[in-house]
């Protein structure tokens, strides 16, 4: 049946943009900088930034990202290109603020010290891992989204368009009419429901 691969299609993509949404969640909880600094009193402190306190775009792009999995059941021809367009931009992003934050730790630090002390301190702020698999994963997401686009064009395609015939719709025994379910089945095939098997227009009774 060709319905079958394309609802297998749509589901690994769903599954696939779902775990992009939780490793783009997770890189915006985990630590990026860590800074030890001092308070007024001299006493030493140690202030970490977040992911998300770093790069604020990572939650937003996870949450494109889950709304992506959401809508790629549902979207039709012209749809899957807006659903691809957004999942390349929320990797965009997370590439850009990951990138922003390797480059400048210091002034990224910067605003959650004040937060943290009420007073802005010249510091060193030493960077972890996190912040280059960010990078990584921001492009995996844009793959996804490449990958999605030749993927989905596989999914508007069902049997009638490789055969170039269209299947006839299912007739009553006898070839009685079909009944208002029916034809509303056939209209959501894709099928027009006042053709008969021969495809030649049924006469209402």
């Amino acid at each position: 049946m060709a319905e079958t691969p394309r609802r297998a299609g749509r589901g690994r993509a769903a599954g696939l943009l779902v775990l992009a949404a939780g490793l783009t969640g997770l890189v915006a909880v985990v630590p990026w900088l860590t800074v030890d600094t001092t308070t007024v009193l001299g006493v030493p402190r140690t202030i970490s930034v977040s992911g998300s306190s770093a790069a604020p775009s990572l939650v937003a792009a996870a949450l494109v990202l889950l709304a992506a999995a959401g809508a790629v059941a549902l979207v039709g021809r012209a749809g899957r290109w807006v659903v691809a367009g957004a999942v390349a931009l929320a990797g965009a992003l997370v590439v850009v603020d990951a990138v922003g934050v390797l480059r400048a730790p210091v002034d990224t630090a910067a605003p959650r010290v004040v937060e943290e002390l009420g007073l802005e301190r010249a510091l060193e702020a030493a960077v972890s891992p996190w912040p280059w698999v960010a990078v990584v994963v921001g492009v995996l997401d844009v793959l996804l989204a490449v990958w999605l686009v030749r993927a989905s064009a596989a999914w508007s395609t069902g049997r009638r368009h490789e055969s170039g015939t269209t299947d006839a719709p299912p007739a009553g025994r006898g070839g009685a009419p079909l009944s208002e379910r029916d034809q509303w089945d056939a209209l959501t095939r894709g099928d027009d429901p006042t053709e008969g098997s021969d495809g030649v227009p049924r006469a209402d009774d």
